[in-house]
């Protein structure tokens, strides 16, 4: 039978994915980021929490990073401050290659409609990257549901409780949210306009 895992990085719009396809497996990649440690304890608890298995990759490519995710300077060809040269390509790999040896023939990532800032975080990127992983061994599939989708749009078609939500990691920076990064301001927002909705009241 088909066995599908999920990039899970504990942040909003992965919590939200999981809660609603419910994969079989869940991966989290550490490739030296800064807020390593707090996105895989969130993993760990989510996961716990809905009895799917967790496994952690490690691999530290902090050497190859740049900007706020190792808390340096962005390169100069940087579109945005915590930009990270072919990070989703790497994760998908480390993911991929993790996902041979658990028989996984799917794997699933967060992208949201905003993701599309990056070229990484486009359709036609993930389209690209299924065909090669579909050309490669075990035939894995790169899949993005909710990819047309903002993260507001995301959580409330999860149907995800607010207190569960409230586990998400979404720092760039730091294990503690640092409150002035481009992730932090993301959540911020995305919780603020779910409140607007009356989500926090009807979910809690």
């Amino acid at each position: 039978m088909p066995k599908v895992a999920i990039l899970l990085s504990g942040g909003i719009d992965s919590i939200a994915l999981t809660y609603w396809k419910r994969p079989d497996i869940a991966i989290t990649i550490n490739y030296g980021q800064a807020p390593a440690l707090t996105e895989i304890r969130t993993s760990e608890t989510i996961s716990k929490i809905l009895g799917i298995p967790h496994y952690v990759v490690e691999a530290d490519c902090s050497s190859l990073g740049s900007g706020d995710l190792i808390n340096q300077t962005p390169l100069g060809v940087s579109p945005s401050s915590e930009w990270w040269p072919y990070r989703n390509q790497l994760l998908i790999t480390l993911a991929c290659m993790k996902g041979i040896s658990l028989g996984i023939n799917e794997l699933m990532l967060a992208s949201v409609k905003s993701d599309s800032f990056h070229k990484d975080g486009t359709a036609q990127f993930y389209g690209l990257m299924s065909q090669l992983m579909v050309y490669q061994e075990q035939s894995i599939k790169v899949t993005c549901p909710a990819i047309e989708l903002t993260s507001v749009e995301l959580v409330q078609r999860s149907n995800i409780s607010a207190s569960l939500l409230n586990w998400a990691h979404s720092c760039h920076k730091s294990n503690i949210p640092c409150g002035d990064c481009r992730g932090c301001n993301k959540y911020r927002q995305v919780i603020y306009e779910l409140q607007q909705n009356g989500y926090e009241k009807s979910k809690a």
